[in-house]
This record gives structure tokens, C-alpha cells and sequence, in this order.
């Protein structure tokens, strides 16, 4: 029996990693600036994070929520705390997925109401209501498929708006940065009237950050530059560094009563072990100060390189677009740097996505691998 494919593959096998550099079967060493998928928030096999699971898996791996979970309570608070949602409360799940399903669920339950709407080119995952909402539809089964979810062109208020008066969207879910979109940026203002706008409708507003959250841009949430405070917001990816985690904050102001959302490994302490020694590094490591700080200059580094034709993002995560396609310029920093980025729905758009303590030099090798590889594809 063989696994099914599920992304095309680079012609690498991974085997180790410490912090932003990986080994293939060969020994072969490689910068990671994809993390993959943005999960790698505190880089590879971090001494702490490792300490911490293997600590928690010599006391006790796994119960389920049927009993209490002192470090579920822990990581709560701390995540609280770190990310400023203190008086939240949190859902615990195991993927980013999960998490979108769950707040769509639950902004149905309390709202009573149907309808969602979403953005074009958005992607909030491949289980049934996520799916239904990611604006792509090779991935969109016949059983998802549903008259309830409608899409807007981002940053179009009066389109939100038109759909809210209708009085029956029970969600407008949207990401604080659209990742596998191109990192398309929602403006500020624009987040800011979506707030209002759904508050006076009587919709939940959903912040999807299982991408944008963690730090990466600079602040906790990517929503947070525009002074929000949604009643939803939804976590994954960086917060486990590689260890199943997702999760929903839920605003006080929301009555979940019992019963509503269930998960059987959600929360589990091995997956809260990981998820607060992800917040430990942050903190000592002033890792979202870090984020901002060399976010900003390797955005300013790529404007220069010539055949780079715009840079978009915040902190640490950049999409950059190439003129001529980035397909060939991704395999020749794979095969000829040793260098791993992400690719986007966009063709010509390259995702970065490293760790949020990956290094000035280590990013300055990127450019100057990109800018030597750009200069071949165009002679």
C-alpha cells in the first residue's frame, strides 16, 4: 500500500532539522524559508520544544477530554496572555481545518442563522464548511457544495455589505493575511469597517489566523495592526511548531453552552506541552519584535532584485511576484541553493514563511541566491 499524493513534491526527502536549516537522506543541508506551511514558528527540533514533549510524554501522553487537563487550563491562560485575548475563551482541536469548521458551527448555533460569506481566492481548509468557504473549486467535493456560502472581492465593504443586509449571514469569515491566495493583504480600514458592519448586522465576525497568527507579522494576530477585536478567531500551524494543534477563541460575549463542540484528542497534553514551550521561546526570544524587525528588511532587500515585480506582507510573511512565473525559480533554488520557499495560487507568486527566528544572514543568503537566479532566467 502506498500513501496517496497530496501536494506536488520537491524531489527531496527531509529526515532532520535544527532550527531553519533541514538534511535530506543524503546529507544534504538546506535553508527552510517555508517552514512548511508556516508551521515552523520556532524553528526545527528547538531545544526547548523537544525537552517539553518529551518531559510531558514520560508523564502522561494522552487522555481525553473526559477528564480535566491542568496543562489545557495552562495553555489557555498563557495563550491568553501572549496574545492579548485574555478574557477569551478557547476551543482546543487539531488542525487548522478543525478550528474554521468550529467557529462557522458555532457562529450558526448562537446567530441561528445559515448564510456565510467569504472572500475570493480564500482558503480556510478541505473539511466540509472549511472547504465550502476556500474559494477553489478543484478541491470542493459535490457533498460541499452549498447555496449558503457566498463570495466578495476582498476589501469590497459595499459587497459585505449588500450580502449582510439580507438579515440571515450567520458568518463573515476572512484571514488576517490570505496565504495559499498570494498573501493578499485585507486592508486595514477595510477590516476595521467589516467589524462594524457585522456587529450592526448581527453576524460573527471569523478572523482566520492559522496562517498570519504566532507572531508572524509582528503582532500576535495579523488583525491586530488594524485595532480590532473580533468575536471569533481561529489558530493553528505555528502555535504546535509542527505538532497538532488548533484552536478557536471564543469572545466572552458568546454563550457556549455544553454539548455544542467536541473533540476527542483537541487539547491533548502532549499538543499543550508543545503549543507553551512555542510561547516560552517567544517570549525569551522577543521573537515578534524579531518577526517585524527582519520582516521589514528582507522586504526592503527584495524590492531591489531586479525581476522581483512586487512584495506584499507583513513581519514574516512575504509573497513576492515574479514576472515571468515562479515554478522555475523555486526548483533552482531547491537544486541550485539548496533553498526551500513555497509556491501560492498565484503562479508567479514565491510564499516566505520561515521560522520567526531564522537569521539576518541566513536571509541575505536567500536574496542573493534569488537575485544570481534571477539574473540566469532572464539571459
Amino acid at each position: 500500500m502506498n500513501p496517496l499524493p497530496v501536494y506536488s513534491l520537491m524531489p527531496i526527502e527531509l529526515v532532520r532539522g535544527s532550527m531553519s536549516t533541514v538534511w535530506d537522506a543524503d546529507g544534504n543541508s538546506y535553508l527552510d524559508l517555508y517552514g512548511g506551511h508556516a508551521v515552523i514558528s520556532i524553528g526545527h527540533a528547538h531545544p526547548a520544544y523537544v525537552q517539553a514533549i518529551a518531559a510531558q510524554a514520560e508523564r502522561l501522553g494522552f487522555y481525553s477530554n473526559s477528564v480535566r487537563i491542568r496543562i489545557q487550563e495552562e495553555f489557555a491562560e498563557r495563550l491568553g496572555i501572549v496574545s492579548g485575548y485574555d478574557t477569551y475563551r478557547l476551543f482546543l482541536c487539531n488542525s487548522g481545518a478543525e478550528a474554521n469548521e468550529n467557529a462557522l458551527k458555532l457562529a450558526s448555533f448562537v446567530t441561528g442563522r445559515s448564510r456565510i460569506v467569504a472572500f475570493d481566492k480564500a482558503f480556510h481548509g478541505r473539511t466540509s464548511l472549511a472547504v465550502a468557504t476556500t474559494d477553489n473549486p478543484k478541491i470542493v467535493a459535490p457533498v460541499n457544495r452549498t447555496d449558503n456560502v457566498t463570495f466578495v472581492p476582498l476589501n469590497d465593504i459595499e459587497a459585505v455589505r449588500a450580502e449582510l443586509d439580507r438579515g440571515d449571514v450567520a458568518a463573515v469569515i476572512v484571514e488576517g493575511i490570505q496565504g495559499v491566495g498570494g498573501i493578499r493583504m485585507a486592508d486595514d480600514d477595510f477590516l476595521v469597517a467589516l467589524d462594524t458592519e457585522c456587529r450592526k448586522h448581527g453576524a460573527m465576525l471569523i478572523l482566520d489566523e492559522i496562517q498570519s497568527g504566532c507572531g508572524r507579522t509582528g503582532r500576535y494576530f495579523a488583525h491586530q495592526h488594524a485595532g480590532i477585536r473580533p468575536p471569533l478567531v481561529t489558530v493553528a500551524k505555528g502555535i504546535g511548531n509542527g505538532f497538532p494543534i488548533g484552536g478557536v477563541l471564543v469572545s466572552p460575549d458568546i454563550d457556549v453552552w455544553d454539548g455544542m463542540l467536541g473533540t476527542t484528542f483537541g487539547g491533548n497534553h502532549l499538543a499543550c506541552a508543545a503549543a507553551m514551550s512555542v510561547i516560552d521561546v517567544m517570549e525569551s526570544d522577543d521573537l515578534m519584535q524579531r518577526a517585524a524587525e527582519n520582516g521589514a528588511v528582507l522586504a526592503n532587500m527584495l524590492r531591489d532584485v531586479p525581476g522581483v515585480t512586487d512584495v506584499r506582507g507583513r513581519g514574516l510573511m512575504i509573497g513576492m511576484d515574479i514576472d515571468h512565473g515562479a515554478a522555475a525559480v523555486r526548483t533552482s533554488l531547491v537544486q541550485d541553493h539548496r533553498i526551500l520557499t513555497g509556491n501560492a495560487s498565484n503562479p508567479k507568486t514565491i510564499r516566505l514563511l520561515p521560522a520567526l527566528n531564522v537569521s539576518r544572514e541566513e536571509l541575505d543568503r536567500f536574496v542573493q541566491a534569488l537575485s544570481s537566479t534571477l539574473t540566469l532566467e532572464t539571459t
